[in-house]
């Protein structure tokens, strides 16, 4: 019983050591500024509208990046911990901290179409501000992932940030990886986003008592 609890303990180590609440929090924060820019009844872009905008475009990779801490589960699943332990808490923790990144970056991005369609905005223009979107949050990701910068380095760092992107814009292999995260993420979110408005569609017929294929 003891052995057990203590791969139990390690198990936990391996989620904390690998900063999984704490992205899943970083995640979040664009997800609440989205409603916050997004979603109010009246909305004036004054000076800090923009303000929060900006800070809203910085965060919002964090919400993509936890796709890459697919990485801890694989670190994890190698550190001889037993698998009922890997997959009955390992695996379940890092796919709903994933599943719950991931579903904040959609639904952030919803609110923003939900708001450029209220500004009259077409349909193409959307999609192309969504594309824009994933291709800024691709960058975001590498720089992340590989370059180890974070969203308030933008802040502390602009000039290394700058130059260090700028750098690997230019080179084969970063950019190579930003393409492919750029398709996985137009990917995941086209499937993401219509089962997202296919839930709150659903949740609306139920509050006015009718059945989706009435």
């Amino acid at each position: 019983m003891r052995e057990r609890l203590y791969e139990v303990f390690l198990a936990f180590s391996n989620v904390y050591s690998g900063w999984i609440l704490w992205n899943l929090f970083l995640a979040v924060i664009p997800l609440v500024l989205s409603f916050w820019l997004f979603r109010r009844p009246k909305i004036s872009r004054t000076f800090v509208w923009w303000l929060v905008w900006v800070v809203f475009l910085a965060f919002l990779p964090n919400a993509p990046y936890l796709l890459t801490d697919i990485i801890h589960l694989i670190r994890g699943t190698r550190a001889g911990i037993s698998m009922w332990v890997v997959g009955l808490i390992l695996i379940p923790l890092h796919i709903t901290a994933i599943l719950g990144g991931f579903a904040a970056y959609v639904v952030s991005l919803i609110n923003q179409g939900y708001y450029l369609r209220k500004q009259g905005a077409s349909r193409t223009i959307i999609w192309a501000v969504e594309l824009l979107m994933h291709l800024l949050c691709a960058i975001g990701v590498y720089i992340g992932r590989f370059r180890r910068f974070n969203s308030w380095d933008l802040v502390t760092e602009p000039g290394n940030v700058l130059i260090t992107t700028l750098d690997d814009l230019t080179s084969k292999q970063p950019v190579a990886v930003m393409a492919i995260t750029f398709v996985i993420l137009t990917v995941f979110y086209w499937i993401m986003k219509q089962v997202t408005l296919g839930l709150y569609l659903r949740y609306r017929y139920w509050r006015m008592g009718k059945e989706v294929l009435e």
